[in-house]
C-alpha cells in the first residue's frame, strides 16, 4: 500500500468536510452522539432567515462604509429662472429683442396679466424674470431655449476671456554672474508684464545650502530691482534645499494687460462684421446680376429672331418669284406666241 504523505490525506480530509457540510471532528462530539449514534442539527426556517437578514445588514453597512457618490453619470441639475405664472409680482418692466438689430426694445411698464398676453401674441414667447431687485422688477420677453443659449454663450466668453494668472518660474545660483542674472530679470519682468505670477528659486547643491543668506540677499535684491512692476508675496520661504518667492504683478501692470485684451477682442470683432458686411454685399451684386443676366439674353434672342424672320422672308420671295419665272421660260420658250401671251 502506498504511503501517502500527511499534507495529501489533510487536503482529502478538508474536502470531504465541504461535501457532507461538517467536519469529522463533529461527528465524535459529545452533543451529536446520541446512544452512541452521530446526530445532526437540524436546520430550520428561522436560521435560514436569520443568515439571509444577516447577509442583507451586512451588504447595506458594506455600502455605507463604502461611501462615494452613486454610480452613473453625473447629474447637471439646471437653474432654470422664474417665468410665466411662476412670477410674483403685479407690475412689471418688460423688454423684448428687436428681431432686426438684435437690440433691446422695451415695451414699458405692464401688468402681469398684460405681459404673458403680450408674450403670446409675440409668437408664444415666455416671460423671463431677470431681475427682482428693481422696482418695478425687470422681465425679458423671449423664447426660453433662446435665452438659455444665450447665457451659456456669455458664460463660455466670460471663462474664455477671464484666464487664470499664469505662475512662471525663473532658476538661479547664489553665485550667479552679472550678465546671467540680467537675463533672469528680463525674463521675470517679462512674464509679469504679460500678468502672470513668477516664482523666482535659488538653487544650492550640497554644502552649498549653508550659504542661504546669499540667497535670500538675492531674492530681496531682484524684488527691489522689480518693485516699479511686482511685489513680494510675503517671505523668501525654504522648499527643501532651495529658496523660493512669488511675485505678483501690480494691479496698474493687470490692468493694462486687461485693457490691451479688451481692445483686441473689439478689433476682432470689427474685423469679423466688417468680414461679414462685404460678404453680404458680395451676395447682393451677385444676385443683382443673376437677376439682370437673364432678361439681356431674353431681349438680345427676340431682337435676332425678329431679324432672321424679317430677312427670310424677303428672300424666300424673291426665289420664288424668279423660280416661277425661270420654270414658264423654260415651257413656252422664246417664241411669238408666249411673247404675244404675257405682252
Amino acid at each position: 500500500m502506498m504511503k501517502f504523505p500527511l499534507l495529501r490525506w489533510l487536503a482529502i480530509v478538508l474536502s470531504i468536510r465541504n461535501v457532507v457540510g461538517f467536519s469529522l471532528i463533529q461527528r465524535s462530539h459529545p452533543l451529536f452522539l446520541q446512544n452512541g449514534q452521530a446526530t445532526f442539527p437540524k436546520t430550520t426556517t428561522t436560521t435560514t432567515t436569520t443568515s439571509s437578514s444577516s447577509s442583507s445588514s451586512s451588504t447595506a453597512l458594506f455600502a455605507l462604509r463604502r461611501g462615494g457618490r452613486p454610480r452613473g453619470p453625473v447629474r447637471e441639475i439646471e437653474d432654470r429662472p422664474t417665468m410665466n405664472e411662476e412670477i410674483r409680482y403685479d407690475s412689471l418692466r418688460c423688454v423684448t429683442v428687436d428681431e432686426d438689430s438684435g437690440k433691446d426694445l422695451p415695451l414699458g411698464i405692464l401688468s402681469k396679466a398684460e405681459a404673458i398676453s403680450k408674450a403670446k401674441e409675440l409668437g408664444g414667447l415666455d416671460v423671463i424674470l431677470v431681475n427682482d431687485q428693481t422696482d418695478p422688477p425687470v422681465c425679458r420677453i423671449l423664447e426660453y431655449s433662446k435665452f438659455r443659449f444665450m447665457k451659456q454663450k456669455k458664460a463660455k466668453e466670460k471663462k474664455k476671456n477671464v484666464k487664470g494668472a499664469e505662475l512662471k518660474e525663473v532658476k538661479m545660483s547664489y553665485k550667479i554672474g552679472v550678465h546671467d542674472y540680467g537675463v533672469r530679470k528680463k525674463n521675470a519682468e517679462k512674464f509679469i508684464m504679460q500678468g502672470s505670477r513668477v516664482k523666482c528659486t535659488v538653487l544650492f547643491r550640497g554644502r552649498e545650502v549653508q550659504h542661504d543668506k546669499l540667497g535670500f540677499d538675492l531674492l530681496e535684491r531682484l524684488a527691489d530691482e522689480l518693485e516699479g512692476v511686482c511685489s513680494m508675496e510675503g517671505r523668501p520661504k525654504k522648499d527643501g534645499r532651495n529658496l523660493s518667492c512669488i511675485l505678483n504683478p501690480k494691479q496698474n501692470v493687470i490692468k493694462t494687460v486687461n485693457d490691451k485684451k479688451r481692445a483686441d477682442e473689439k478689433q476682432k470683432k470689427s474685423k469679423r462684421k466688417a468680414a461679414l458686411e462685404e460678404k453680404a454685399e458680395a451676395r447682393a451684386a451677385l444676385a443683382e446680376e443673376e437677376e439682370q443676366e437673364p432678361k439681356g439674353d431674353a431681349e438680345e434672342i427676340d431682337m435676332i429672331l425678329k431679324t432672321l424672320t424679317v430677312d427670310g422672308d424677303d428672300d424666300d420671295m424673291d426665289d420664288d418669284d424668279d423660280d416661277v419665272s425661270l420654270s414658264l421660260d423654260d415651257l413656252l420658250g422664246d417664241s411669238d406666241l408666249g411673247s404675244d401671251l404675257f405682252s
